[in-house]
């Protein structure tokens, strides 16, 4: 008979920390599988946290009694104050930085000596230095690499331990974009025997795999700290939801304090393969057992598929030819800052998948676990990144300081804890070095791609190369280093390199928003170009002013040349940060996905609010609006993206005309209309029939707000997140695309404001509190759930408009 699964433990007090243990205890003698829960808990909740440098704040005698309580994840730079005397600066979006600390106490009974315990955290930026009880276990410089430290030499038993964590941004400029400050992912409490299987020591590939079977192929690594050798058994079981797929046992023999490696291959039937279209998961369930009694166990989750690439035929997953429509994706989560809440994570998925892409770029850092997690649930591929650059600097404190000593480190661990995610079909290495013109780099790139290879050869090594000169062609030796070679706005110097390298596979890896019709053609056109990478799929905070178009009379330049405050973050997204889809979005969705066939937007009439002037990274403002109040009689043009082979427009029933719409005019039609308030309609034609319409309204006067919860159930965990989107509607139900009403917050219940926002960049009011702005008829607010079940009540209002309300149920 199975006994039944415990419930995971909240870290709410030394109390529950003891009862984890006594947990722990019980599930080493269960004789059903034992979830990995059971050998890492999270460690979130109640920590305390004060802003500044405080060298005595190690010590246990430390008296921390004024410091603030707080959950993880932490971002402090997101509730401070833009400044333009920051010293991040307009890569940062001046926002402040420094030095703080992180404490936290608990206990561990003196019956659970013996056990191994550690602390893992996912991420810290930067700099940080941890501490237990007095005693430093170690520092991690760069601030996306997730790390792990053995606690047991330095525990007390019964008695209070206490975790001191300092983390250091005050060295400024250290990174391109907004990085956040502070122990940003989660961390997890570790407890294992000294028998057990390492951490991040499972690696599982599908080195076969047809229609009727796949091997899957399982290495483990397991460890003896003990000074007797020790036999034990390893069985591994497969499961696809409550079905068993699969089962494999082996008897080891451990050498006291040794490791053994152990490969195991098991054979799936009809398996469920992993893509894109339909993402299945497995679950690798592992048992360590000593005669009777169990004493590890964790559980893994990978996917089944095939990846194959080649110049003359493209990139084939699973057998059939995929063409990647990528996005580059910073790590921040827009209002919420860096702080990676598993839902904030999830949701950028769900995002980037509702706007067709099929791929993303983790520009330029190793991404969070719950992002590479909701991406093999969703199914995204992904390219994982590791640094932005290696020895040559491209600010003052970059990773350009620590490259020598810690890129073997960073690797590995980016390379081990990352393996077993199906969505990964690619490691990038590096991105557009600035010693690419240095003889050393490609033995710097060889170093770097043998030493992923050494933890996983099942994938290919790539970087972003670029080049804003004319020596392109002396970039041959560095990209031959690379199995896939990327591309850095360059996509339209491949046809003449294919030529001249024949061989060469090719991604775009990144590119610019106004090319999508000049890029899809050539990707589609060729077969060894396998995709292209947009730059970016959503915006981001931080690398302040790219993608702006701007108005005379307004700072002059592109982002790189100079400071635009209060310009504080990057609009060239096909996604702003409450969410909402640019019509780009859509017209990159139309052209990769035809299925999407009829989309209606209308161009902002150039000097309505200024003259227009654009950047490299910019579209033309193009808005779902029909609401151009003065420009009655004036000229304005209308965008339709179509699939049809041709569409017409009517204005208020008036038919305006008539144009095709095929790839000779790049599934686009513009039309001149004189403004009038009302309807435009656009219609799609196809064998003289009407088959598809879309329209936009001319909205009246802002009368009431309305509140979409993405998720009206949530977690009552204390992480988990609602984004609720505000929108200012007229007494028809129809957004006020002009609105920029000062909107006001009040929660109640079982639940907090943890952050609102719109999406205007040049709006510096705090993303921290309970008023905002809205910009172009839209803000956004995010709820977070206490660790109570019950009820979060959300209201809105604004002066002269009617309030809306919103009820959000958080259950266990």
């Amino acid at each position: 008979m199975k006994k039944k699964k415990l419930p995971l433990v909240c870290w709410d007090s030394i109390k529950l920390l003891t009862v984890l243990f006594l947990l722990w205890g019980v599930c080493f003698g269960a004789d059903a599988y034992p979830g990995s829960e059971y050998r890492k808990q999270l460690f979130d909740y109640d920590w305390k946290f004060k802003l500044g440098d405080y060298p005595d704040a190690s010590l246990n005698t430390y008296d921390d009694a004024d410091w603030r309580i707080l959950d993880l994840p932490h971002d402090w730079s997101i509730e401070g104050t833009l400044d333009p005397e920051n010293p991040m600066g307009n890569d940062g979006g001046y926002f402040p930085a420094g030095t703080g600390w992180y404490r936290k106490s608990f206990e561990i009974p003196s019956k659970h000596k013996g056990k191994k315990v550690g602390i893992y955290f996912e991420g810290v930026y930067m700099n940080s230095e941890v501490f237990i009880n007095g005693k430093s276990v170690g520092i991690r410089p760069y601030g996306y690499s997730s790390f792990y430290y053995d606690l047991t030499p330095y525990l007390r038993y019964d008695d209070k331990n206490i975790i001191a964590v300092r983390v250091d941004n005050s060295q400024q400029k250290n990174c391109r974009w907004y990085t956040g400050t502070g122990i940003y992912r989660h961390v997890w409490l570790t407890a294992m025997n000294a028998v057990h299987i390492e951490h991040w020591g499972i690696a599982i590939t599908t080195p076969e795999v047809s229609e009727e079977r796949a091997v899957v192929q399982i290495k483990t690594i397991l460890r003896n700290e003990t000074s007797s050798d020790r036999q034990i058994t390893l069985t591994t079981k497969l499961t696809k939801g409550n079905d068993e797929a699969g089962k494999g046992e082996i008897k080891v023999d451990l050498p006291a304090n040794g490791i053994k490696e152990i490969t195991q291959k098991i054979f799936v039937l009809y398996p469920a393969l992993w893509s894109p279209e339909t993402p299945h998961l497995y679950n690798a369930h592992f048992l360590v057992t000593e005669a009777s009694d169990v004493i590890d166990s964790t559980t893994e989750s990978f996917g089944i598929r095939t990846v194959t690439y080649s110049a003359e035929q493209g990139l084939f997953l699973n057998g059939k030819r995929i063409i990647l429509n990528g996005g580059c994706l910073h790590h921040d989560n827009g209002c919420l800052g860096a702080a990676a809440y598993d839902r904030a994570e999830e949701r950028k998925v769900e995002l980037m998948k509702a706007a067709g892409f099929n791929a993303v770029r983790t520009s330029h850092n190793i991404p969070s676990e719950e992002f590479l997690h909701a991406c093999d649930r969703l199914g995204l591929l992904v390219i994982d990144e590791t640094f932005d650059g290696w020895r040559d600097s491209k600010n003052q404190y970059d990773y350009s300081i620590l490259f020598d000593q810690w890129w073997q480190r960073d690797i590995e661990s980016m390379v081990l804890r990352d393996r077993n995610h199906p969505s990964i079909f690619c490691w990038s290495i590096g991105n557009e070095v600035i010693e690419r013109k240095k003889l050393e780099v490609v033995t710097t790139a060889r170093k770097l791609a043998d030493y992923v290879h050494k933890f996983d050869p099942s994938r290919p090594v790539t970087s972003a190369l670029a080049a804003w000169d004319n020596d392109w062609e002396i970039y041959d030796p560095l990209a031959a280093v690379h199995e896939i070679v990327g591309y850095n706005y360059l996509l339209h110097r491949a046809p003449v390199d294919h030529q001249r390298v024949p061989s060469r596979v090719i991604m775009q890896t990144e590119s610019y928003p106004r090319d999508a019709f000049a890029n899809w053609s050539l990707v589609n056109g060729h077969d060894y170009i396998i995709g292209d990478f947009v730059w970016t799929a959503i915006d981001y905070l931080g690398e302040s002013g790219i993608g702006r178009f701007y108005y005379a009379g307004e700072s002059e330049g592109e982002h790189y040349q100079r400071n635009h405050y209060p310009w504080h973050g990057a609009y060239c997204g096909d996604i702003d940060l409450t969410g909402w889809r640019k019509p780009i979005s859509h017209y990159r969705d139309l052209l990769y996905n035809p299925d999407k066939k009829l989309y209606l937007a209308v161009k902002e009439p150039d000097n309505y609010y200024g003259k227009v002037k654009e950047t490299l990274w910019s579209v033309w403002p193009t808005w779902e609006s029909w609401n151009w109040p003065g420009h009655e009689g004036k000229e304005i043009e209308v965008e339709i993206y179509s699939r049809y082979p041709k569409v017409r427009l009517y204005l208020n029933d008036k038919l305006i005309g008539e144009k095709f719409t095929g790839k000779e005019q790049q599934f686009k039609a513009v039309f001149p209309v004189s403004y009038e308030p009302g309807i435009l309609k656009a219609v799609g034609v196809e064998s003289e029939i009407e088959i598809e319409k879309t329209i936009l309204q001319t909205a009246g006067k802002p009368v009431k707000i309305q509140l979409t919860a993405d998720r009206t159930k949530i977690k009552a965990n204390g992480q988990d997140l609602s984004f609720i989107t505000v929108e200012i509607l007229d007494k028809e139900g129809i957004l006020e695309p002009n609105a920029d009403n000062q909107l006001t917050f009040e929660v109640k219940g079982a639940g907090t404001i943890v952050a609102v926002g719109n999406a205007d960049l040049k709006d510096t009011d705090s993303y921290i509190g309970y008023q905002r702005k809205a910009w172009k008829g839209r803000a956004i607010v995010v709820v977070k759930s206490t660790r109570k079940e019950g009820k979060i009540m959300l209201k809105v209002t604004s002066p002269g408009l009617v309030p809306a309300t919103v009820s959000i149920r958080t259950s266990k």
